[in-house]
Formats: structure tokens, sequence, C-alpha cells
């Protein structure tokens, strides 16, 4: 495939080659764990054992890496075992990381239980704020700077380009959480991110019928060298995507572009809607002009993405009797797939960070945006709404 390929045309192509026995389009999936040698070492492909490499598991990484522009991809059984593998090769105790106040639950206890109770110190602040981040960064112990931008579940948008400036001044690795936006509508390698982390459980997979992780590396000797210790870690320790799994996601990937622009026009008109109405007292979405980010996600996003949250006037009782009450909405963690989905942060996503800096007020609720009809998913608002 032409590596000047365009975005949609990469996403269906990349590592999609027809099965040269059959001619049959779409790759087989290999459902082995072992592989006959050619002789003690002889290996077809440099395949040995599944843990170590699957033909579908490489489709998937070569697609991975082709959407996000990245020098090489590894996919692993889930997002939060993906940072781990990443976390734990390039941490050691004693060392710092620099997370956002506003980012997926289970990234923040990641790393405050787990590489806390290690010796990994970190600071949460809030990294749409530069000067808070330069702030926080300790030179010479600062290791990791991680950035999620559309962040979860406030929608805070962090400016990727200076963030990479200033982690890579400190020496730190510069990791985005790209989840949100996807690379369909956000590159952060172009903009200096070293390292990019999916839950491919969420668009990439785009039907809530798989779950999995990935990490994509960037280009250059430094990375590179990351990539490879990240991929003996995941060898190692084993947290591989089978190969049904990666399939599903390569399957979701080839419309990854088409989805994120409904998913896109659907959550923009359902912001408008919601602004309007007095029993909300503030909606989060960089596609609306009033939105903070707004004007830095229109330059470094190429779309605003299917995610928004609100906050009801009501407070934390009348946003459970919101999140309770809508149909096509169904009450569900998760986020990402066809189907709409409603979730109240404080009590599903981000129950464990209460009573930490990234504890989410009881009065917002999070819609996942699917690709149902428009006017469908707003008389389900509208109908919510005149209930409470």
């Amino acid at each position: 495939m032409n590596s000047d390929a365009q975005f949609d045309t990469r996403a269906i192509h990349a590592g999609q080659q027809f099965d040269p026995t059959t001619g049959a389009v779409i790759p087989p999936i290999y459902a082995t764990s072992t592989y006959v040698q050619d002789g003690i070492g002889g290996l077809r492909g440099g395949y040995e054992y599944s843990r170590g490499g699957n033909p579908t598991r490489t489709a998937l990484e070569t697609q991975l890496a082709a959407l996000e522009g990245g020098a090489g991809a590894l996919s692993f059984a889930s997002g939060l075992a993906a940072e781990d593998a990443l976390l734990r090769t390039v941490l050691a105790p004693g060392d710092h990381v620099v997370i956002g106040n506003d980012v997926y639950g289970g990234t923040h206890r990641l790393i405050r239980r787990i590489f806390g109770d290690w010796g990994v110190r970190h600071t949460t602040v809030d990294t749409s704020d530069l000067d808070a981040v330069r702030a926080a960064i300790e030179l010479g112990t600062t290791k990791v700077l991680w950035v999620e931008t559309p962040s979860n579940p406030l929608m805070k948008i962090s400016d990727i380009a200076a963030l990479a400036e200033l982690g890579n001044e400190a020496g730190a690795l510069v990791v985005v959480d790209n989840t949100f936006a996807s690379p369909a509508l956000q590159q952060p390698l172009e903009l200096g991110a070293d390292v990019i982390v999916h839950s491919t459980t969420k668009y990439l997979g785009g039907h809530s019928d798989v779950i999995g992780g990935a990490l994509v590396f960037g280009a250059g000797d430094e990375r590179a060298e990351v990539a490879e210790r990240v991929k003996f870690t995941q060898f190692a320790a084993g947290a591989v995507s089978g190969p049904f799994d990666a399939f599903l996601t390569s399957r979701g990937i080839k419309t990854l572009g088409i989805r994120m622009q409904r998913h896109s026009q659907n959550a923009l008109a359902i912001a408008r809607r919601l602004e309007e109405h007095d029993g909300i007292e503030r909606v989060y979405y960089p596609g609306l002009e009033s939105h903070p980010g707004h004007e830095l996600a229109g330059r470094q996003m190429s779309g605003f993405g299917g995610m928004l949250s609100i906050s009801l006037a009501g407070g934390g009782a009348a946003a459970r009797r919101f999140a309770e009450s809508t149909e096509l909405f169904q009450l569900a963690e998760s986020l990402g797939g066809v189907e709409s989905l409603v979730n109240y942060p404080s009590e599903m996503t981000h129950a464990s960070v209460k009573g930490t800096d990234a504890e989410v007020p009881e009065s917002i609720v999070r819609l996942s945006v699917g690709i149902e009809d428009v006017d469908d998913l707003l008389a389900d608002i509208d109908q919510t709404l005149e209930r409470l």
C-alpha cells in the first residue's frame, strides 16, 4: 500500500493484505498457539509461540501504526494492560509521574495504587494549564508526562505540542491517551508526543464486543529503544491480545473514519440542545464555542468527537435521575460503540478516584453519543429532561 494513502484507505488496507493461498479478501484468523519450525531455531516469518507473535495480532499492529503515523505498535489484552506494560518498563522506584487531574479513573488508580506501592510518586495537575505542568515537573525524576485530551469525563483540552516540548526539555516520556479522539480526529505523534495509548475497546473496536489496548510509538532511536523494551515486557509478562480479539478490532477500525464523522455530528447536535436547557448547568463539549478549549481543539483535532458531559443544575440527585431515565442512551460502563451510552462517573467509571484530586463532581453525567439517527437521540434527551 502507498505510504501516502489517506486515512480511510490506510484504515481499510494497512496490514490487511488478501490471503495469498486462497485469495480471501479478509486475512484469516490464526487460531494457533505454536508454529512448526524448519529445524531448531528455523522460524517461519519469525513466529515461534503466540505469546511472542501471532499473524493476526501483527496485522492489527501494522494497522494501528499506520493510523497514528507511528514507527510501530503493540496490541494488548486491555487498555490498562498496555498502560501497565509501558509504565513498568520506563519507571523505577523513586521516579515521578505528572498526570492530568481529569483522566480515566483506571489510569489514575493504576498509577496511584499499583505504582505508588512500588515507590513511584505522582503529581496530579490540570494539563490544560501549561504553567501548572511546568511547576509540577521535577527535573531528573519526572520520567513520564501523561496527557489525556480530550479528558475523561470533563472534556478538558490540553495543548499536545506545547506539553511535548515541556516534557522533552525535562527528559520525560510524553504519553498521550488518544482514546476519546481516536486517530481519525487527532494525531499526537505529529504534534511531538512520544507514545500513544489506546483502549481499543472504545472507538477503534467501535462495536462494544471486544476488550483490547494498544501502544503506538513515534519514530526515532530513543523511542525505538523504548518500544523494544516494552515489547520484551509484553512478551515476558504475557498481556497480549488473542487472535479473535485482534481480528474484531481490525474489523472495527475499517469503518473508524466514517463512524467518527457521525459520532461527532450527533454529539454536536445534542450538546447544542442541552446547552439551551435550564436544567443543565454546563455542557462539556469542545465543539461548542463556549468551551474554553474550543479554539485549541479546532487546531489540533479534525473533529470534536462523540463524547460529552453535562452538569445537572439539580446536583447529584438530578444527575442520577437523568442517568437512570434515558431509553436509547443505555446506562453502562465504557464508551465509543455504535450505540449511545449514559454513565454516572462518580459511582461508575471514576468511583476509584473519590477523595483524590481527580474526583468527579456528583452532578456530572457522561454521554457516549452513538451513530443512531440524531432525531431519535434528541427525542430521548428531551423526554429525559422533561422527567426531571
